[in-house]
């Protein structure tokens, strides 16, 4: 409750609370995603850790898919290209560590 969270721009109702040094170099901080969330392919700039503190969150490496329940660690370093889904049931609340300033870098759409 003591948490103070802000819109993410163009994140399409994620927020970020950052609880701990600054978004432009190493911090931590809480995401919070929107029940039913689905963000498409992308990678952070920053090797970064976080663990699933609330809901059940999907990631999706080279094609495969990882279901991570409450209480889920999971890593991401070299700029992994993945995707992220939150599931319908309940928002999801990640706890993150950025070794670096954070960013989103989205994958490039395929012209049809």
């Amino acid at each position: 409750d003591e948490l103070k969270w802000t819109d993410v721009p163009n994140g399409g109702g994620v927020q970020t609370s950052v609880v701990e040094g600054d978004a432009k170099g190493a911090h931590h901080f809480f995401l919070k995603f929107p029940a039913g969330l689905d963000a498409p392919l992308h990678h952070h700039s920053t090797d970064h850790y976080g663990v699933v503190v609330k809901g059940t969150m999907t990631l999706a490496v080279d094609g495969k898919e990882t279901k991570l329940p409450v209480g889920s660690y999971f890593s991401f370093t070299n700029k992994t290209k993945h995707a992220t889904k939150c599931d319908a049931a309940s928002e999801c609340i990640l706890f993150i560590d950025a070794r670096k300033a954070w960013d989103v870098v989205m994958a490039p759409v395929a012209k049809k």
